[in-house]
């Protein structure tokens, strides 16, 4: 029995990571807006709401379904900067990438939002926004998820005045029920809308397009920069104002007569497709639904995509990534090979032939956990669907004074070593986790999918798409069933830990089912019942039988969906 109600509804519906932020989506809806005007302005007010776990000059990777069938991604993922040496962090810091600004990519969110408004919206900057520059200036309940990611990450926050101050107002962390203001994040997306209205009547083209100078040419831009060079970063104007989010295309998959979509191996999207193909080769029809046969056989599946994700994936502008030849049925049939029904991989699978690879040393102790990531899905009456996955943290990266932002942080999820298919080099993009992902079902319709969660994403996805697709659940039973992760395999945020046969498990699954677990040689790490680390999947699902469209939204974390 679900601890919430499937949401229905005939005209549109959003679904997204704080209940304001769906909210926001909500009233754009409501006002006349598209999936995409409301997918952007649920996904700018989350870069307010959840400022531990998402920036507005973060990364926000997109994916558009328009009701067409036209299919694209919006990468949303900012690069090094191109003066950054390459050999920095082998040379000059141990291998390893420190916390602070030399980390910093160029911040992708913004002009990722204003991409996809150009491009498929029809309202104007301003309006989107709106909600997000209220919920800053205005301020917004603490609610107790932030209060513990607060409280969890003080020491973090203490390394910088400007992010104690925000985030540790009178030297605490603030409690759950008071007031939580961005004073200094609400003038920067206000000089934004600002902008836009100093030439509305050039139209509304030339309207986002200065929405979209302002942050990367003009005085926002020149304070980032400034800051930059103060703290020792590299981030230049030059690196700024050329920035503009790849349009790439998805990879596809069917499975079962359904088609499954992700982001390319910029991110870990495809991993999600090589998990689904192994599981479907290994075979789970006949298994209990969270059996111990039914849970050994999808993570084994998970590690050896998550493998192959670590040997393979990258930047495609830097990397030949093989993925038409890693999906193929010849590869996946020798993969799942490998694995056994009564014992647990011990470790990871060895790479492809021709591959080579190294990994990061193997530890016994509890993973690094790093708060970030939050997701939006909106369904529109035309049948416009848009699915994103905004991202970045606060606590690892110091504040621009006076913007109240901390630009893209995502350069930890890069290897110190340029030798790696995911490692630094200038201009190229990090490996991203946050991955958004459509279905569309076999009977027809759409369903935009995701979740934050790190290398738990594609783990949580994979978990609720076979309880919808193979079990045949309801969407909100699918999401609130217990998960399991593995962590068998390197990290993707630095130091890169990993932990072979490490399997997490939510305290629902049976005990019996976690000791057979055990015996089968999985590492048990025993969860909560319900636990924020096992990701907060959103969906919506249109069925065009019917002409009605179902909303979940996850309750590990303060998720809700909106639907009517």
């Amino acid at each position: 029995m679900s601890h919430r109600p499937t949401l229905y509804g005939s005209r549109h519906a959003v679904s997204a990571g704080h209940y304001l932020a769906a909210a926001a989506g909500f009233a754009i809806l409501e006002a006349g807006g598209n999936a995409v005007d409301a997918g952007c302005a649920a996904g700018m007010a989350l870069g307010v709401l959840q400022p531990d776990l998402v920036n507005f000059a973060g990364v926000a990777p997109i994916m558009i379904r328009l009701a067409t069938g036209e299919l694209e991604t919006i990468a949303g993922l900012g690069h090094w900067p191109r003066a950054l040496p390459a050999d920095l962090f082998m040379r000059e810091h141990g291998g390893t990438i420190p916390q602070g600004v030399l980390r910093t990519v160029v911040p992708a969110a913004p002009d990722a939002w204003i991409t996809a408004l150009e491009r498929h919206g029809t309202m104007a900057f301003a309006d989107v926004a709106a909600s997000a520059i209220r919920f800053a200036a205005d301020g917004f309940a603490v609610y107790p998820l932030l209060e513990r990611s607060i409280e969890a990450n003080a020491e973090h926050y203490r390394r910088w005045p400007q992010n104690a101050a925000l985030f540790l107002p009178g030297g605490a962390p603030p409690k759950t029920g008071t007031k939580f203001v961005q004073a200094d994040l609400a003038r920067t997306i206000r000089f934004m809308a600002d902008q836009e209205r100093a030439v509305a009547a050039r139209g509304r083209a030339a309207g986002l397009a200065a929405a979209r100078d302002a942050f990367y040419r003009g005085d926002i831009a020149r304070t980032i920069a400034a800051f930059q060079r103060a703290e020792g970063g590299y981030l230049s104007m030059d690196d700024l104002a050329s920035y503009r989010s790849r349009i790439e295309p998805a990879v596809r998959r069917h499975w079962r007569g359904h088609e499954v979509m992700v982001c390319g191996p910029w991110c870990q999207g495809p991993a999600l497709l090589q998990a689904l193909l192994l599981v479907e080769r290994v075979g789970i029809d006949g298994l209990s639904h969270n059996s111990a046969d039914y849970l050994h056989l999808i993570t084994e599946c998970l590690k050896i995509a998550m493998a192959d994700r670590e040997y393979l994936f990258g930047d495609p502008q830097f990397v030949d990534v093989p993925i038409d030849a890693l999906l193929a049925p010849e590869t996946v049939a020798r993969r799942a090979a490998l694995i056994r029904r009564d014992s647990a991989l011990p470790d990871m699978p060895a790479p492809l032939d021709g591959v080579h690879a190294t990994v990061s040393p193997a530890r016994a102790d509890i993973p690094l956990v790093e708060a970030d990531t939050s997701y939006v899905c909106v369904v529109d009456r035309w049948g416009n669907a848009f699915s994103a996955t905004p991202s970045d943290g606060s606590s690892n990266t110091p504040i621009v004074a006076g913007l109240g932002i901390n630009p893209s942080s995502r350069g930890s999820q890069s290897r110190p070593d340029p030798s790696h298919p995911s490692g630094v080099a200038p201009g190229k993009r990090p490996r991203l986790t946050p991955n958004p992902a459509m279905l569309l079902p076999a009977d027809g319709g759409v369903m935009p999918f995701g979740t934050p969660g790190g290398d738990v994403q594609v783990q949580a996805m994979l978990q609720v798409l076979l309880n919808f697709l193979h079990f045949g659940m309801e969407l909100q039973d699918a999401i609130e069933a217990p998960r399991v992760a593995s962590y068998s395999f390197p990290s993707s945020f630095a130091p890169f830990e990993r932990f072979p046969a490490r399997l997490a498990v939510e305290g629902r699954i049976d005990a019996s089912v976690r000791a057979d677990l055990a015996r089968r040689g999985h590492d048990i790490k025993e969860w909560p019942d319900w636990t924020w680390l096992a990701g907060s999947v959103e969906a919506i699902r249109t069925d065009p039988a019917t002409g009605m469209m179902a909303a979940g939204a996850d309750p590990r974390r303060p998720a809700y969906a909106v639907a009517f």
